[in-house]
């Protein structure tokens, strides 16, 4: 028995030091679970090596024995796995392909360059109409909707296919998995970004997005540090997919909602 038990130990010990670094390295907490258990189980497996040998049977007993140890695996088999984080590789499989494929229609890549510069003169026009009221003391009045009124989002957006070309990278790139917008996603990694285009233009943006290190966010100097944001969005999008991005988050100019002002590193 004490044998058992310090095995049971040493499992557990395992299983913490796995958890341990999984979180250390902002690890999804499904896949830490799924560490604990994996510990565990190498635990159960040691700890069986360790059981007292079945007695003989004979007749009916052994048959019932052999029947019930079968039901026993098989339970165990279907069971345990379904209470593990599941993974449906046809949604992933449909996210490798959009990421892989580069070519686009004619015509939503002869109509990109225009849309990037209306985007970028809409937005320099705000800037400069806030820096207006600001002096007469309106910003506020003109940032904030009228009663009524939605903050604008993808879908109203003027640019189009392009706007819908950013709100589906936000999808394949799972942004959401670090970034709450719109109410939805973030798990506290990143901050909320329903103001970033107040605060950032859309040329500052895809810098963040292509260099994470380029600005970072007040009150996520930790994260900031330790590269929680990866490095890796320049090499998964091509540039024009990475300007919608940028164009799509540079929309959301909710000012009651308290997005983090970026400092600018580097």
């Amino acid at each position: 028995m004490g044998n058992i038990l310090k095995k049971l130990g040493v499992g557990l010990a395992v299983g913490g030091v796995l958890v341990g670094i999984a979180r250390s390295q902002a690890v999804p907490a499904d896949f830490q679970v799924l560490f604990f258990v994996i510990a565990l189980i190498g635990a159960i497996i040691f700890m069986l090596l360790d059981a007292q040998p079945i007695r003989t049977m004979s007749g009916g007993k052994s048959l019932v024995s052999v029947v019930a140890f079968g039901v026993l695996l098989i339970t165990a088999g279907v069971a345990g796995p379904s209470l593990l984080p599941q993974f449906n590789p046809e949604d992933e499989k449909a996210k490798i392909g959009k990421l892989l494929e580069k070519e686009r229609k004619q015509s939503a890549q002869g109509k990109a360059d225009e849309l990037i510069a209306r985007v970028k003169a809409l937005d320099a026009q705000v800037k400069a109409l806030e820096d207006r009221l600001k002096g007469l003391g309106g910003v506020q009045a003109a940032s904030t909707p009228p009663a009524g009124e939605k903050p604008p989002t993808a879908a109203s957006a003027s640019a189009g296919d392009f706007m819908k070309v950013g709100e589906e990278q936000w999808q394949l790139q799972e942004c959401y998995n670090c970034h709450k917008l719109r109410g939805e996603g973030g798990k506290k990694r990143g901050p909320e970004l329903d103001n970033i285009g107040t605060l950032l233009t859309v040329d500052e943006i895809q810098e963040k997005i292509s260099n994470p290190k380029s600005f970072m966010a007040e009150g996520y100097e930790k994260e900031w540090q330790k590269g929680i944001m990866p490095n890796k969005f320049k090499d998964l999008m091509d540039p024009k997919e990475m300007q919608a991005l940028a164009a799509w988050l540079g929309t959301f100019k909710n000012t009651s909602v308290n997005t983090p002002k970026p400092i600018k590193k580097n």
